[in-house]
């Protein structure tokens, strides 16, 4: 029996969200909490992979249980015993059944970032949030950020030597909300992200901003196909992965 089980995480003390041979992750604390309750291995497949300090404010896995592990046990009750096990630094929210062959990496149809900014000194929100001088033009970095949207390759804001097959990608929504006059984030959603992607846009875009990029120069970057073109990427703990689509059919 398959079953997605949705969670959050502060990214902030993890080597990123997948295993990997030195460093803690998400991903290894998450299968530890499920050997220790099911006194075996449980292995979970990520809907995507975030880098070492990167948030997620809902991520989604699938795994797999035999039926016996949870006749007589409620989701309400495996959330509540799971949670006791993690750190404080995870959080699950739900867990529901799905088709046998649904993939939380394969099927997802869309997912969104989000990448907060803060221009005030406020050590809660740097979290979260990353700081940065005031004086953003945001209209410009808008329009810069248009020029994202639809199906193209994002070769410029991939990092290099990656197992990417392709770097073609869907971007769906791209643009900056401001919240207040000291914060705003940057919200872009696609079918599939680059490693990397995400930091590379808005620290090119922080170029823009700043007035050191035209929305041509921006254009060429994108056309560049080639990260050496694109800015440096902004700091890991402003961004956060918000959302994921599934189609509906694959909830059982």
């Amino acid at each position: 029996m398959r079953y997605f089980i949705e969670f959050t995480y502060n990214g902030t003390s993890f080597h990123g969200s997948q295993t990997q041979p030195n460093g803690n992750t998400v991903q290894s604390e998450m299968e530890a909490a499920f050997a220790t309750l099911f006194r075996e291995p449980v292995s979970l497949t990520f809907a995507g992979r975030t880098d070492a300090g990167v948030h997620a404010d809902k991520m989604i896995a699938h795994f797999d249980l035999p039926t016996h592990y949870t006749s007589n046990i409620t989701h309400q009750t495996l959330i509540h015993r799971l949670n006791g096990l993690l750190p404080d630094s995870i959080a699950v929210r739900s867990i529901c059944r799905v088709i046998d062959i649904a993939h939380a990496r394969f099927d997802a149809t869309a997912r969104t970032y989000r990448y907060r900014i803060t221009t005030r000194k406020d050590p809660f929100l740097y979290i979260t949030h990353a700081r940065v001088a005031a004086g953003l033009d945001f209209e410009a970095m808008n329009k810069a950020a248009c020029m994202l949207l639809g199906r193209q390759d994002f070769a410029s804001f991939c990092r290099a030597h990656t197992d990417a097959k392709t770097t073609i990608c869907d971007v769906r929504e791209a643009r900056w909300v401001q919240e207040s006059d000291t914060e705003a984030y940057f919200a872009i959603t696609a079918d599939r992200f680059l490693r990397n992607m995400v930091r590379a846009i808005v620290g090119t875009l922080f170029e823009v901003g700043r007035g050191k990029m035209t929305e041509e120069q921006f254009g060429e970057v994108i056309a560049a196909h080639n990260r050496c073109h694109a800015g440096h990427s902004a700091p890991a703990e402003g961004l956060s992965l918000v959302e994921i689509i599934y189609p509906n059919n694959i909830y059982l």
